[in-house]
C-alpha cells in the first residue's frame, strides 16, 4: 500500500510565497486548523443556555452537533478527490465561508431542520479544510510519512479543540451571551480567509483530477442512515424509544437507506462504501473496541454532569473547568502514545490493554470514591485518566485503519466507517444505553429508598413532600451511580482480560503514500468512470 520515504531537502511550502520564513509556514496552517476546529456550528457546552434563550430542547441541540460529526465522517471518502482538484488557496476560501455561514446561521436559528442541516453541512467542510491543511504539513511533522506520528498530532489537535472550546463557550455565554462565541469564531475565520487570500497562492504543482466517479447517491444515503441513527439515539429517551411513531420512522428509514447501500454495493462499479472496507479485518475490530471501550466511557456524557449538578452542586463554570483535567489527560496521552506507540513502535496489543486498563481505574475511582464531599480537585485524577485512555484508544485503531492492507482508493471508505463507529457511535449510542439503564435503575432504587425511609424513620412522613421527595431523588441518583459504575468496571476488567488473553504481535508500520503516487491511483480510477 505504500512505499518508504525517506527526507529529501528541507521542508517547504510552495502555496506560500518565499518572502515568508519557511520556518513560519507550517505554523500558519496550523493556525488555520485550529480557527477551524472551533468553528463550524453548535457549541454544546453552550446547550443550558440555548435552552434558556430559544425553544430548542435539549435533544434539538445535541442532534445539531451530533450532525456535524455525521458531516465529518461523510466527508472521509472524497477527501482525497477534493484535494486534487482544488488547491489549498480555493479549498480554504470555500471552507471558510461556508463554515461562516454556518456559524451566523446557528447563532440565530430556531428551526430544527436549519440547525442539522447546517451543522451536518459545517461538519463536512470542517473536515476537509482540517485536511487540506493538515496533509500540507504532514511531511514536516513525520518527513518518513509515520501516520502513527501523524495521528498522534491529529488527535493532540482536535480532541484538544473540544475540551478548550467547551471552557471558551461557557465563559463566553457567562460574561456576555452565548451568540457571542459565533461572532468571535465569525471575525476569526474572517480573519483566516484574510491570511489565506494574501499569503497562499493557487498553486497547481500537478494536474487537478475531475470528480468523476463519485457515488453521491450513495454518500446522501449514508448520511440519511447516520443522521436516522443518531435521532433514534438522542431522541429515544424523549419520544419513549419505539413506542412512538417518531422513533419507529426514523428507524424505518434508516433502515431502508442502510439495505439500498447494501444492495447497491453489490453491483456498483465504485460504491460509496464497498463491501471491501466494510469487511477488512482492521476495520471490523476497531468497530468492535470502539463499541465496547465508548460505551464503557459513556459515563462521560450521562454521569459526570448528573454528578457534578446534583450531587455536587457545581455551577456552569465550575462543571466546564473539569475539561482542564481532560485536557491534561490528552496531552500526556498523546505524548506517551508518541514516545511508545510511533517511535517505539509497541504493539497495538499492548496499547490497546494500556487503553482499557485506564478506562478501568477510572470507572473504579468513581465507584470507590463516588460521594457528597468530593472536592473538585480531586476529580482531577479520573477525568485526567479517561482523556490518556480516550486518545490512547483512537490513535491506536486509527493507525490500524492505515495498516489495514487495502488498497488506497478503498482506504478512505475505511476512514468513513471508522470515523462513524469512532465519533458518531461513541458519541450517542453508548450515552443512550447508559442513559436508559440510569433511568429505570434510579426509579428502581428511588422506590426501595422511598419505602425504607418511611418504614424505618416515621418522623419523616411529617417532612413536606417536596423535601422528602428531592432527598430521596438525590440519594438515589448516588447509589443509582455507583451501581452502574461497578457493573460497568466489571465490564471493562473482562474486556481487559480478554485483550491480554489474545495472541497481537503486530507492531505499528503504517506508512503514507507518496502524494504523487496517490495521484496517479485516483487518476487512474476516475478514467475507468
Amino acid at each position: 500500500m505504500a512505499d518508504w520515504h525517506a527526507p529529501q531537502g528541507p521542508f517547504d511550502i510552495p502555496d506560500v510565497p518565499n518572502y515568508i520564513p519557511r520556518r513560519l509556514k507550517p505554523w500558519l496552517f496550523i493556525f488555520f486548523v485550529l480557527v477551524v476546529q472551533f468553528s463550524g456550528g453548535i457549541y454544546l457546552a453552550a446547550a443550558s443556555d440555548m435552552t434558556g434563550s430559544t425553544a430548542l430542547m435539549q435533544e434539538d441541540i445535541l442532534m445539531a452537533g451530533y450532525a456535524s460529526l455525521v458531516g465529518m465522517a461523510i466527508n472521509f471518502c472524497v477527501m482525497f478527490r477534493i484535494k486534487f482538484r482544488f488547491s489549498n488557496r480555493t479549498s480554504l476560501l470555500v471552507c471558510g465561508a461556508v463554515l461562516l455561514a454556518s456559524t451566523l446561521i446557528c447563532a440565530h436559528t430556531t428551526s430544527v431542520p436549519v440547525l442539522v442541516f447546517t451543522c451536518f453541512i459545517a461538519g463536512f467542510f470542517r473536515m476537509q479544510a482540517t485536511f487540506a491543511c493538515n496533509s500540507t504539513i504532514q511531511l514536516w511533522l513525520t518527513p518518513v510519512r509515520d501516520m502513527a506520528i501523524f495521528f498522534c498530532y491529529v488527535y493532540l489537535v482536535v480532541d484538544s479543540v473540544i475540551q478548550l472550546s467547551g471552557i471558551a463557550t461557557v465563559y463566553t455565554a457567562f460574561f456576555m451571551q452565548w451568540e457571542y462565541m459565533h461572532y468571535l469564531m465569525a471575525g476569526l475565520l474572517l480573519l483566516m480567509m484574510l491570511l489565506v487570500f494574501i499569503f497562499v497562492k493557487p498553486h497547481r504543482g500537478m494536474p487537478q483530477i475531475p470528480l468523476l466517479g463519485i457515488d453521491w447517491l450513495g454518500a446522501g444515503l449514508w448520511s440519511v442512515f447516520m443522521l436516522c441513527f443518531t435521532f433514534v439515539c438522542v431522541y429515544g429517551n424523549f419520544y419513549d424509544w419505539w413506542e412512538s411513531e417518531e422513533i419507529i420512522g426514523a428507524t424505518l428509514l434508516g433502515l431502508v437507506c442502510l439495505a439500498l447501500n447494501l444492495w447497491r454495493a453489490s453491483f456498483l462499479h465504485h460504491p460509496y462504501i464497498s463491501f471491501q472496507a466494510m469487511t477488512n479485518r482492521n476495520v471490523i475490530r476497531a468497530t468492535l473496541v470502539y463499541l465496547v471501550f465508548f460505551t464503557l466511557m459513556a459515563t462521560e456524557h450521562v454521569f459526570e454532569h448528573t454528578y457534578a449538578f446534583a450531587i455536587l452542586g457545581f455551577d456552569e463554570t465550575n462543571a466546564i473547568d473539569l475539561n482542564l483535567y481532560a485536557f491534561i489527560g490528552i496531552l500526556a496521552g498523546c505524548g506517551f502514545c508518541y514516545a511508545t506507540f510511533a517511535l517505539r513502535k509497541w504493539r497495538y496489543k499492548t496499547m490497546t490493554a494500556i487503553g482499557f486498563a485506564f478506562a478501568a481505574v477510572y470507572l473504579a475511582w468513581f465507584y470507590f470514591s463516588l460521594d457528597y464531599g468530593v472536592e473538585k480537585e480531586s476529580l482531577f485524577f479520573p477525568l485526567f485518566i479517561r482523556g490518556f485512555g480516550s486518545v490512547v484508544i483512537s490513535i491506536v485503531f486509527l493507525t490500524s485503519i492505515v495498516q489495514s492492507g487495502l488498497h488506497f482508493f478503498v482506504f478512505p471508505q475505511a476512514l468513513t466507517i471508522n470515523g462513524f463507529t469512532g465519533a458518531v457511535m461513541g458519541a450517542t449510542l453508548g450515552p443512550a444505553l447508559i442513559g436508559e439503564w440510569l433511568r429505570h435503575t434510579l426509579a428502581k432504587n428511588a422506590s426501595l429508598l422511598g419505602s425504607a425511609i418511611t418504614s424505618t424513620q416515621p418522623e419523616a412522613a411529617h417532612l413536606p413532600l417536596g423535601n422528602l421527595y428531592g432527598m430521596v431523588q438525590q440519594q438515589a441518583l448516588a447509589v443509582s451511580l455507583k451501581e452502574i459504575y461497578g457493573w460497568l468496571l466489571i465490564a471493562a476488567v473482562g474486556a481487559l482480560v480478554i485483550v491480554l488473553a489474545s495472541y497481537a504481535p503486530v507492531r505499528p508500520f503504517a506508512i503514507f503514500p507518496k502524494w504523487k503516487n496517490l495521484r496517479k491511483i485516483f487518476r487512474r480510477e476516475a478514467k475507468f468512470v
